[in-house]
């Protein structure tokens, strides 16, 4: 079990305010500031210090959290798996918006066929946020096309993809494309800043020395349902995943744009925390689910 002055120490770090992590655990304000003088008195080091009226957490104080995080996750795994029966085995993972429509269902579906006996929670978010979730021991690990910290995390690999350029099958270039300047007078359409697959393409992009603005016109969509959907109306071009582009291009609505220098692929990789005492389970999971092992 957790001790109680751990979990008010990691419930201060999310709130950053003694009074309302007071109110979170339904004690007093006072008794919130004794139980993080004791763990400082306990560890010899100071965990928060003020900063223009903020709290915030010192360097040996982050690292508390870190471990705490971790204890408190592989506590809350160890009392699921001590509570689990033979019929009863819980799998809460998360994946990217892309990687949840495009290409986890047939590897997932073989899964769940295979194994009527687990309960699974499916989670879908960017990498960011799953990220997040995993440090608060909301999900066990994620699948993810984004990038992450390999320090905080440790990973196995799912599916390289690669990353195309595409357009209606409809679209008329003033003339044809060979390189990826020849690209920029069209329209592209990318999703919203921040989001995954928008930065991979930028990432791309900078190791050609390109960036985004060197195209003319942009076009930024929200939510990856409609950005096909707008290509298919040859309202302009974009770079997809090859696994997101496939239906519409063997159904004829799309086509992938053929350029001499533009060759990127991308990981997609399964993540769980770094240390988990659980991480090899996680692992041996996130292998079958990828099929990566009879």
């Amino acid at each position: 079990m957790i001790d109680s002055r751990m979990q008010t120490f990691l419930t201060v770090c999310i709130t950053m305010n003694f009074t309302a992590a007071a109110r979170k655990l339904n004690i007093t304000q006072p008794a919130v500031s004794q139980q993080i003088h004791y763990l400082e008195d306990y560890y010899k080091v100071k965990l928060f210090s003020y900063k223009s009226k903020k709290l915030r957490l010192t360097p040996k104080g982050e690292l508390l959290r870190k471990a705490g995080t971790l204890m408190m996750n592989n506590e809350a795994e160890l009392r699921l798996k001590m509570q689990d029966s033979p019929l009863k085995i819980k799998v809460e993972f998360g994946v990217t918006e892309t990687i949840g429509e495009y290409a986890i269902t047939p590897s997932l579906a073989r899964f769940i066929r295979e194994h009527p006996d687990i309960s699974i929670t499916m989670h879908v978010a960017d990498t960011e946020e799953l990220a997040q979730e995993i440090e608060e021991g909301k999900i066990q690990f994620a699948l993810v096309e984004g990038y992450f910290d390999p320090t905080k995390y440790d990973s196995v690999m799912y599916r390289t993809v690669s990353f195309v350029p595409v357009c209606s099958t409809a679209h008329q270039f003033a003339k044809k494309p060979q390189f990826l300047s020849d690209l920029f007078k069209e329209r592209l359409i990318v999703r919203e800043p921040g989001n995954g697959t928008r930065r991979v393409f930028e990432n791309h992009l900078a190791l050609m020395g390109c960036k985004l603005s060197d195209f003319s016109n942009i076009t930024e969509v929200k939510g990856m349902h409609t950005l096909p959907r707008l290509l298919e109306e040859d309202a302009g071009i974009s770079f997809l995943y090859e696994t997101a582009a496939a239906d519409p291009i063997s159904q004829g609505k799309l086509q992938r744009i053929r350029i001499d220098d533009f060759f990127a692929v991308h990981d997609f990789k399964f993540i769980w925390e770094k240390g988990s005492a659980f991480g090899n389970r996680y692992r041996d999971i996130c292998k079958e689910i990828g099929g990566l092992r009879a």
